[in-house]
């Protein structure tokens, strides 16, 4: 039995924790409106916080739910950002409890972990073993039971007032999509008599998943012995050198799941030979140390980068907001094979609103007389040599028709750069 630990509400329910957690969520969100209002009065309001949350009276405010198509229809919910405090404070404290248990090969949401890390590690097995067997949980965030939860981390946290919390965020979880599915033992109303689900988005919701497998990752590493496994939320793969042995431990992680309540999903759940192409985590890789993004990245991408340009033209676009949204986009393509792709997405004029869509320069205007303006630079060629370009005495349309906004996004200090590939 792990050790529980106590005495951990005073650390979450004061005045200096509560502010450090504020700082914390509002990290690349201080134009929110409500962030913004919470920080204007921020003293106020973490005093008002720190008595509700001392008298047992802080309840979660209304979920915002927005619906993403991409790359799957999901439903993301948003707290209230004063939620979002709570949620920092308390997974400051007790997150560090948990983490010391979870196996090294968890990836999800972990200081040093992450999905690209979960990808390498996921090539080093794959060129040490045969065969793979790739899992995935169906519809996990919604299917995650509450009452399993709850003595899940009553295993290791014995303080009354931090549990009093924890279970208020978990009742406090927006309906989620059914997931009616009987296991074993059920009667006919049993699925619908059990609350389940945790929302998409929630910092606690990300840390609650881990702690709902960490149990299974220990079956699999302990009881299984497979030598190659690891997990990122509810994708995880196993590696071994016999299918037949990967054949066996499917039998019995459904087994062990069904237990849990989770069910492995049918159309995701398969064996394959580690040499063929595998899509994991927006990659495909490929023997041979080869990373591809897949067609419906890239397809998604461009759309994306259409729409952007005409924000940024009819003026509702900022340019932070274009530079930010661009450069996560690079962020994960340039740990993948892409330089010719990076090249060729933002040749002739992808990035640069003074371009129509069909790639030909918008109608310009004269420059200011005895000024030059930079045009478009050319990419580098696939052989890395960057064809010479010289200057032009004529500024774009877009220059003289809003003249804050100059400048193509490549621009941006080291974004050029990291479309290159160049360090």
């Amino acid at each position: 039995m792990p050790t529980r630990h106590s005495e951990l509400f005073r650390d979450i329910a004061n005045f200096p924790a509560l502010v450090t957690a504020a700082r914390r969520a509002v990290r690349g969100k201080r134009r929110k409106p409500g962030a913004a209002a919470f920080m204007a009065g921020l003293e106020r309001e973490i005093l008002r916080l720190e008595r509700e949350i001392r008298g047992g009276t802080w309840r979660p405010g209304r979920y915002t739910e927005i619906e993403v198509h991409e790359p799957k229809r999901r439903v993301v919910s948003a707290a209230p950002f004063r939620d979002r405090v709570v949620h920092h404070a308390l997974c400051a404290v007790i997150e560090p409890i948990f983490e010391r248990g979870f196996v090294f090969d968890s990836y999800a949401n972990r200081a040093g972990k992450g999905s690209h890390a979960a990808v390498a590690r996921y090539e080093s097995f794959r060129d040490r073993y045969r065969h793979v067997l790739r899992c995935d949980i169906y519809r996990y965030f919604p299917a995650i039971d509450h009452e399993i939860l709850k003595r899940d981390i009553r295993r290791r946290i014995a303080c009354a007032q931090t549990l009093r919390l924890v279970d208020a965020v978990i009742d406090g979880s927006n309906p989620q999509e059914p997931v009616e599915l009987y296991y074993s033992g059920d009667d006919l109303f049993t699925p619908f008599g059990r609350r389940r689900g945790l929302p998409i988005g929630n910092l606690t919701s990300q840390f609650f998943a881990n702690v709902f497998l960490d149990g299974f990752d220990h079956y699999v590493k302990e009881v299984l012995r497979a030598p190659g496994y690891l997990r990122y939320v509810d994708d995880f793969a196993l590696f071994h050198d016999d299918a037949a042995v990967l054949a066996e431990w499917r039998r019995r992680i459904e087994s062990w799941l069904g237990r849990r309540r989770l069910s492995l999903h049918p159309g995701k759940t398969f064996a394959a030979p580690t040499a063929a192409p595998a899509a994991f985590l927006g990659y495909v890789l490929l023997p041979g140390g080869v990373r591809r993004l897949p067609d419906d990245n890239v397809r998604r991408f461009r759309n994306r980068l259409r729409g952007l340009r005409d924000g940024w033209r009819a003026g509702a676009v900022t340019r932070e907001a274009i530079e930010r949204r661009i450069g996560a986009w690079i962020a994960h393509a340039e740990h993948a094979d892409t330089w010719r792709l990076r090249a060729a997405i933002f040749r002739d004029g992808w990035f640069d609103p003074s371009r129509g869509p069909d790639r030909s320069p918008v109608v310009c205007c004269a420059a200011a007389p005895g000024t030059t303006t930079r045009g478009t630079s050319a990419l580098p060629t696939a052989t890395g040599t960057t064809p010479a370009t010289g200057t032009t005495t004529t500024g774009s349309a877009w220059r003289a028709r809003a003249p804050a906004r100059t400048g193509a996004f490549t621009d941006a200090p080291g974004v050029r750069e990291r479309v290159q590939g160049r360090p």
